[in-house]
């Protein structure tokens, strides 16, 4: 099974006001296990962006003309494409797979908006899977953002002092397959299995052609014959 564990960055919080994306992230899963693939673009949104926001998702000011040069870790967008231009490479690379996304209604919200802007078909809601909803069902009451999951499950978030589309969907991969049960719940075995047999999903363990070759030695074998047979008739290696 194909799983996209997405992120996104916007300029705010709502698309029908001018909001745009500015940075998506996303990592492969494929049978819980990360393939190493991802897709990762920054986007010129086309308008200024809020003080606030800079620095917050790791994106200098210099947006517009006569802005300060970018600090160290920020990324300037004016050279970036705009979303017309990454909308349907965004879309061949998620593809019809399940959208594993950390409040998911957010991130849908708006890259509907931007590929509805675009003519492009958008992504139904049944698509994506709220790790939100799935935190707060399993610990009711507790903190259930990134940060705090990260916290309780003893994942490494100490590089996510800027927020970034891609670390951040990295990390929620980890998170995600903690809340389904652990890190790779199937241990890799499905799929390093399948990969060398040349199978698929339906792959499924058959007994050796060849059975493996034994490592006892003839002095081993011959003390336990010995053994055995001072055991008399009865003993459990000489039933049949």
């Amino acid at each position: 099974m194909r799983e996209i564990v997405l992120d996104t960055e916007t300029t705010g919080f709502d698309p029908e006001s001018g909001d745009r994306i500015v940075e998506i992230g996303a990592v492969e899963l494929w049978n819980h296990v990360a393939t190493g693939e991802t897709y990762h673009v920054y986007i010129n949104p086309e308008r200024s962006m809020p003080d606030e926001a800079f620095g917050v998702h790791g994106i200098g000011p210099d947006l517009l003309e006569n802005q300060r040069p970018p600090e160290k870790g920020e990324v300037t967008l004016k050279d970036k494409p705009v979303f017309a231009k990454v909308g349907q490479g965004f879309l061949d690379f998620v593809r019809d797979s399940r959208l594993v996304i950390h409040n998911a209604s957010f991130d849908m919200k708006f890259l509907n908006a931007e590929l509805r802007w675009m003519g492009l078909p958008t992504l139904p809601m049944d698509q994506a899977l709220d790790t939100l909803a799935i935190a707060r069902k399993r610990f009711p009451g507790s903190p259930a953002s990134l940060d705090a999951l990260c916290r309780r499950f003893n994942i490494d978030n100490t590089n996510r002092v800027l927020h970034g589309a891609l670390l951040d969907s990295e990390i929620l991969a980890e998170v995600y397959l903690e809340l389904i049960g652990g890190r790779q719940p199937d241990f890799g075995l499905s799929t390093s299995a399948a990969a060398a047999s040349g199978g698929g999903e339906d792959w499924r363990p058959t007994a050796r052609p060849t059975a493996l070759p034994s490592k006892i030695t003839a002095e081993e074998r011959a003390a336990h014959d010995a053994f055995v047979e001072k055991l008399g008739e009865n003993a459990l290696w000489t039933r049949a």
